[in-house]
């Protein structure tokens, strides 16, 4: 009878890139294997079903969408980036929106300002839908623009915003688009949609990694972030590669994983998802503090 190999062997190496994260199942089982998946899915859904259950249902909890918003009538919440391409427009905003805007960003600042991406933003479902697409399908990666794009978009906006008099980036915002179309049906958002999984499917972190604005405004904000990924128990990786297929921003686990110095992942890009966390079968990571600098050896 010939004998099982390893998850670790060549042969088992198509297996492990299509689907990372099969050998954490066995080890841990499912549920810790997608614990902190299931959560950020919880979260996200429970931010949209919020929104929607005024419109839907007549249930006026939270009144607005994630660019500004009213909670229980009494929290308004702004988001900064759009405040900031309506300064640039030369429009003062209500004090409302000022008040809304310091407390996103004062969360943003504490928690990490990618962790929109990862557990606020609706279009985040799509990014992972393409990717565990892109991964069971076996599909090539096509050529994606520099990261920095994303950043350069980021000022073509705020440009825009100061020549146009509106908020420039509303304009094609597929957040945006998506809430739109929940609320009234049938619309450019779906098509908006579609537009971004399509281009996820061969571009590996096309959107998210390399295009969107919002993210790369929001990763100015993850420099001063409390709450962090780190890897105390690093010795025990066994170059499986698991974290790097999952994570939407591979680039910031080397230097924590590989490198001689602090185990925390201190990159302002990482969306703090816990994908990484989920799929190691060794329990190298763990979601903690950026004062976290325990070592396991």
């Amino acid at each position: 009878m010939a004998a099982t190999m390893p998850p670790g062997t060549p042969s088992a190496a198509p297996a492990r890139m299509a689907r990372p994260g099969l050998e954490s199942v066995r080890v841990r089982g499912w549920l810790a294997a997608h614990k902190w998946l299931l959560l950020r899915r919880i979260v996200q859904l429970s931010i949209l079903a919020l929104f929607l259950a005024g419109p839907w249902f007549g249930v006026w909890l939270v009144k607005g969408n994630l660019t500004s918003s009213l909670t229980l009538g009494v929290l308004p919440l702004t988001d900064p980036y759009a405040l900031l391409q309506s300064l640039a427009a030369g429009h003062w905003p209500y004090k409302t929106a000022l008040i809304g805007a310091a407390i996103v960003l004062a969360f943003y600042l504490l928690a990490g300002g990618r962790v929109f991406c990862g557990w606020v933003c609706p279009v985040n479902l799509v990014t992972d839908a393409a990717a565990w697409s892109r991964r069971r399908l076996g599909l090539k990666t096509g050529k994606t623009p520099a990261e920095a794009t994303r950043r350069w978009l980021l000022g073509a906006t705020l440009v825009a915003s100061a020549l146009s008099g509106g908020i420039a980036w509303e304009w094609v915002n597929p957040v945006s688009f998506f809430h739109r179309s929940l609320f009234f049906g049938w619309g450019l958002g779906w098509l908006a949609l579609a537009a971004v999984f399509a281009y996820d499917l061969t571009a590996s972190r096309g959107w998210c990694g390399h295009l969107c604005p919002m993210g790369a405004f929001y990763s100015l904000l993850g420099k001063t972030a409390l709450v962090r990924v780190t890897a105390p128990a690093r010795s025990r990786c066994n170059d499986c590669m698991d974290c790097f297929a999952v994570c939407p921003e591979p680039q910031v686990i080397r230097p924590a994983l590989k490198g001689s110095g602090s185990p925390v992942i201190l990159a302002s890009d990482c969306t703090t998802c816990g994908r990484c966390v989920d799929v190691c079968a060794q329990d190298v990571f763990r979601l903690s503090h950026r004062f976290d600098q325990r070592s396991m050896s």
